[in-house]
């Protein structure tokens, strides 16, 4: 609900403060007052586009703020400020404000954050709805139509909903899967060669490493042959090391009892055998490993070279060659049973659409029957409001494929027909500004407490009618704001006395400058605006007296 608007250097209003309460608010005042450049200043705030031409003459800027209360922290409202990173802590006023300068450009804020006018627009739409002649949203426009209609019969679009995500999810992966397949099914020859490929191949897992190792240590041993055999040649055979020694070992052992150093001598060439003999196994093991065997060196070098070619060709690492053969031979299989899957997915897709189709039907049916009780609802509101001659209807019409929903297979739009026998129209094409407005009370009256704004706006929805119907709008402007807070510029005294609240508009001039002000009457200063809307500039007992009949009344 709006709670506050404060108003500087706008057109003719130089500072304005004004406060709001629930109910019907009702502003008068003599034409050519102001009581637009209120509307204008709210519209800044709002989101409408930012003229200069609004800054009052003379001053560098006009700013408007408007003050609403916090939104519920569940609504939408709250969720589309938090997407735009504006919090609002519970208990605390949304502000809106908007600044306009003299030389062009305007700047939005909300709760002191910089906010786009799109922001401001997008918000003030779920704050406030204008209802006018010459506004193309609300219930003028026909994108909102269908909403408004499921609210009024209390639809629920859940269970379509829900259809509708499974049936698009289904029809994704069939064309996944058909898209899929044809790519495989290009690739097929190619698949076919690979896989036999990698099918002779056989890679086995960490064979590439095995086999480098190998190669290596028999390339090695290649270079270190004729080394092993010389080491070999010193230490064995009849000339060698070991043999020396032996024989060495021989000798002192005959003379070994003669001296203590002798027998000393034994004990360290005995050493010496046992070391030597350890040297020698040593060398015939390293010989015996790094043996070297031209026809094995060449098949590893062979196998490892080919492994590594078809690596490189298909850029994985040689281990990764049995997991590429498993994948495309998966692809391969793929191919091949590809219609039994795609066959599945087709029933799922006709499955998930033929329960679409029930849903939506369902729906479709429900919004018709909710489409005659509107029709009904709002016809009893015509002739009261001087508009029995018109006729209402909701048209509902199927909507092509391609823009089937969630919210269903319909597109429903308010028509009306103004004159017998006249063909229905939407509602802006053929409906004056007085008839437009009057249609739009009929179908707000019709839609109450089916959801909508907190603040309603009407301007001078009882143009160019009087008396009855004037009382009759009034009612239902009274009727309506039990459950919203309504904001009506009017020239009707039937309507200003039903006023919760009532603002008169008012222009003075101190011979050099024209201002607009706004003042908040008591019920005396009510009576006496009443009456001068009954009388004109001369007010009489008369009309002062039928201005408290009008309050009673109300």
């Amino acid at each position: 609900m709006l709670t506050a608007l404060s108003i500087r250097d706008v057109v003719l209003i130089e500072a304005l403060d004004l406060d709001f309460q629930s109910g019907l608010c009702v502003l008068t005042g003599e034409t050519g007052a102001g009581k637009s450049i209120l509307l204008d200043a709210l519209g800044l705030v709002l989101g409408a586009r930012g003229d200069s031409a609004l800054v009052r003459h003379g001053a560098a800027q006009a700013v408007a703020t408007a003050s609403f209360d916090a939104p519920p922290a569940d609504g939408p409202l709250a969720a589309l400020l938090a997407e735009n990173g504006v919090d609002v802590a519970p208990g605390e006023p949304l502000l809106l404000r908007r600044i306009v300068k003299a030389d062009g450009g305007s700047r939005g804020f909300i709760n002191d954050l910089p906010a786009s006018a799109t922001l401001l627009r997008d918000v003030g739409a779920r704050l406030v709805e204008i209802h006018g002649q010459h506004d193309d949203r609300g219930l003028l426009n026909p994108r909102g139509h269908r909403a408004l209609l499921d609210a009024f019969g209390g639809l629920d679009t859940g269970a379509v909903a829900a259809a509708h995500a499974s049936w698009r999810a289904a029809h994704a992966a069939l064309d996944a899967a058909r898209e899929a397949l044809d790519n495989a099914a290009r690739d097929q020859d190619w698949l076919e060669h690979v896989v036999a490929e990698l099918v002779a191949l056989a890679p086995e897992p960490g064979e590439e490493d095995a086999l480098a190792v190998r190669r290596a240590a028999m390339q090695r041993g290649e270079k270190i042959t004729g080394d092993m055999q010389a080491i070999a040649n010193l230490l064995e055979g009849s000339d060698g090391a070991l043999a020396r020694l032996r024989q060495a070992a021989r000798a002192l052992e005959r003379i070994a009892g003669d001296h203590p150093a002798l027998a000393s001598a034994l004990s360290s060439l005995d050493r010496a055998l046992g070391e030597a003999a350890l040297a020698q196994e040593s060398v015939d093991a390293a010989a015996e490993a790094l043996a070297f065997d031209p026809a094995q060196l060449e098949a590893d070098e062979t196998r490892l070279f080919e492994l590594r070619a078809v690596a490189r060709k298909h850029r994985v690492a040689p281990d990764a060659l049995g997991d590429l053969h498993v994948e495309l031979a998966a692809r391969l299989a793929a191919i091949e049973s590809g219609g039994e899957g795609i066959a599945r997915l087709e029933r799922d897709a006709a499955a998930t659409l033929a329960a679409y189709h029930q849903a939506a039907d369902a729906l479709s049916a429900a919004r018709h029957a909710a489409a005659r009780r509107l029709d009904d609802a709002v016809k009893g509101e015509l002739a009261p409001l001087k508009l029995d001659a018109a006729r209402f209807r909701t048209a509902l019409s199927a909507l092509p494929a391609e823009h089937w929903g969630p919210r269903g297979k319909d597109r429903v739009e308010f028509e009306i027909s103004t004159n017998p026998g006249a063909p229905f129209a939407p509602l802006t094409k053929i409906a004056s500004g007085g008839e437009l407005s009057r249609f739009i009370l009929a179908l707000k009256v019709s839609l109450a407490e089916r959801g909508g704004a907190a603040t309603m706006i009407f301007d001078e929805i009882d143009r160019g009618v009087g008396g009855a119907v004037a009382s009759a709008i009034g009612e239902r402007l009274a009727r309506l704001s039990r459950g919203t807070q309504l904001l009506v510029v009017t020239h009707s005294p039937q309507v200003a006395a039903r006023g919760d609240q009532h603002l008169l508009i008012a222009k003075r001039n101190d011979g050099l400058v024209t201002r607009t002000g706004v003042n908040t009457l008591d019920k005396g200063a009510r009576a006496e605006e009443i009456a001068r809307m009954l009388s004109g500039a001369h007010i009489t007992q008369e009309a002062r007296a039928q201005a408290l009949r009008l309050l009673e009344a109300a």
